[in-house]
């Protein structure tokens, strides 16, 4: 697999384009009005604790408090902690019936190691619910970034990542090997290195890039982790909550620290400055991979190398596959749905391997899609309906081998016997597609508009509470101009027009009104201009999303 880096920072941004044998799949964006919080450490203040959703909200300074699940709190973390504030905080552990009664996602382990080194491979353990209080000084860091009017997620689980060790500064010598390295020979001579450096009172991830590096390697970047975290506890000491005190590396800096692995085989970038800075780091993280760095001074090398094509395409609803074949992606608040469709080809023979053949370059299709607008939660996918055994097999073997590519924490069950597949994927960010997109000012997002029968109706049941309170005989109905139009210029409108003059004794005149969207009207008085009615007023015959999560907007 041929891996290309493209950075770019000439549009007042940083925008990081990730390639896989020519194809777009992984886009990071930074600009100094969002910087990245993951990572970063917080001495927060309990503000809010709500057993029945099993969670907690913490003051770390932000608009929005932190959400804290019950699942992401450590024993040994907080114990270890409050020893260093002298507090005397407890866990108890949960009932069984508590344990029993908790979503299964929020029990199980993840099973690969991230970034921040979230996800240690573990047996399954029954979760710990701490007894917070309001008020109470806490230390979390951060695992998820603010979504919308949603705080970010936090965990009590703090670790330092570095290129080659992740440190976990409250789990005493526990040490974790990265799956991705196999070799048992290699497995053992790194455990024998870490046991051999690793003061007590901590633990270490060892991740992939550590493989065949040196003692004097490991022992220099464990020893510099080490530092990093003293000095965070000496802060401890003196800050008061809520208070920042440790921020992460910034995008371009983690991404080459997490990234630049032996398997790059080219990274382009426009700063001189920044070139010299990613060559001073290759030289001592990975230096086979300095030759492969390139500087260039293109204006845009995002347009040069066709990075912005393939961004554009990526936020389309319909991605075209080999053959005429596509994907549909339709993403909702809840979850995302995609359906797999044949197209203009219809076999009439050998349909079973030809729907698996179809499935499979969906498969593949489906996985770089998710990776490159960082889809995130629950995704169910609908795909061609397979009678083999064999073939369900093999596509769900196939999902499997792409998603080993993914740097996410990602589950996949099994085929079901409707042909659906149901996947869960870690989401850290907002997706590209929220990035670029907002809600249609017409639709407000949905997708679809309501008939005029029922517009004419919303008018009719205003104009009949109206006349019950006001003898105002000559009004001004605002409309948007689609509906004016048809209202000012149709003969169904005017015929509608005149109903509602005959049938309420009123005269009406119709304006457009662009700043209305298509289900919105304003009702002002012809003869004082005051205004008769708020578009506020008007509730459209649909589910508003943005009251139900001003509702539940804290909760997760």
């Amino acid at each position: 697999m041929r891996k290309e880096i493209y950075i770019s920072t000439k549009k007042k941004e940083t925008r990081i384009a990730v390639l896989e044998d020519g194809q777009l799949v992984e886009l990071f964006f930074e600009n100094p009005e969002q910087e990245r919080m993951v990572g970063d450490i917080y001495l927060g203040k309990v503000a809010r604790v709500l057993p029945g959703i099993k969670a907690a909200f913490i003051n770390i300074g932000h608009k929005q408090d932190a959400f804290l699940h019950f699942a992401d709190i450590d024993k040994a973390s907080i114990d270890e902690f409050s020893d260093l504030l002298g507090d005397d905080t407890s866990i108890d552990e949960m009932s069984e019936v508590e344990a029993k009664s908790e979503p299964v996602e929020a029990r199980l382990q993840p099973i690969e190691t991230s970034a921040t080194g979230q996800g240690v491979t573990e047996a399954y353990t029954p979760r710990k619910s701490h007894l917070l209080k309001k008020g109470q000084p806490i230390l979390v860091q951060v695992i998820k970034e603010p979504l919308g009017r949603k705080g970010a997620r936090v965990t009590t689980r703090i670790t330092l990542p570095g290129r080659f060790l992740v440190l976990m500064p409250f789990m005493e010598n526990k040490i974790g090997i990265s799956r991705k390295i196999s070799n048992q020979k290699e497995r053992r001579r790194l455990r024998n290195i870490i046991r051999a450096l690793l003061p007590d009172g901590y633990g270490v991830i060892v991740r992939t890039a550590a493989e065949g590096k040196d003692t004097k390697t490991i022992r220099g970047e464990l020893e510099q982790l080490i530092t990093t975290w003293e000095k965070i506890e000496k802060m401890l000491a003196v800050e008061k909550p809520p208070a920042l005190l440790y921020k992460d590396l910034g995008v371009t800096s983690s991404v080459m620290r997490d990234l630049l692995t032996k398997d790059v085989e080219r990274v382009v970038v426009d700063s001189k400055s920044l070139y010299r800075e990613i060559v001073a780091y290759a030289r001592w993280a990975a230096p086979d991979i300095v030759d492969k760095i390139e500087l260039d001074e293109t204006e845009d090398i995002f347009e040069k190398y066709g990075i912005n094509r393939e961004i554009e395409n990526s936020l389309g609803r319909k991605v075209y596959l080999r053959g005429g074949s596509y994907i549909l992606i339709e993403q909702t608040e809840t979850m995302t749905v995609i359906d797999v469709n044949t197209g203009k080809y219809a076999p009439r023979k050998d349909q079973e391997q030809v729907s698996l053949r179809i499935n499979l370059d969906a498969a593949r299709e489906i996985v770089r899609q998710l990776r490159l607008r960082d889809i995130g939660g629950l995704i169910v996918v609908d795909f061609i309906d397979l009678e083999d055994e064999k073939s369900k097999k093999r596509l769900l073997d196939e999902l499997l081998k792409e998603f080993k590519k993914d740097r996410a924490k990602v589950t996949v069950l099994p085929m079901s016997e409707f042909g659906l597949v149901q996947i869960t994927r870690q989401r850290v960010r907002p997706s590209v597609f929220e990035k670029f997109s907002e809600p249609c000012p017409t639709c407000a997002g949905t997708g679809v508009i309501f008939l005029r029968d029922l517009i004419f109706r919303k008018i009719e049941r205003w104009l009949t509470k109206f006349k019950a309170i006001s003898s105002e005989r000559n009004l001004i109905f605002k409309l948007h101009p689609t509906l004016a139009k048809f209202m000012k210029t149709s003969l169904a409108g005017r015929i509608k027009t005149i109903k509602l003059m005959l049938r309420y004794f009123i005269k009406l005149k119709v304006e457009p009104d662009p700043t209305l969207s298509v289900e919105e009207f304003r009702v002002v008085s012809a003869k004082t201009g005051k205004e008769l009615t708020e578009t506020s007023q008007v509730q459209p015959f649909q589910f508003n999303p943005n009251k139900q999560e001003q509702k539940n907007e804290n909760f997760s």
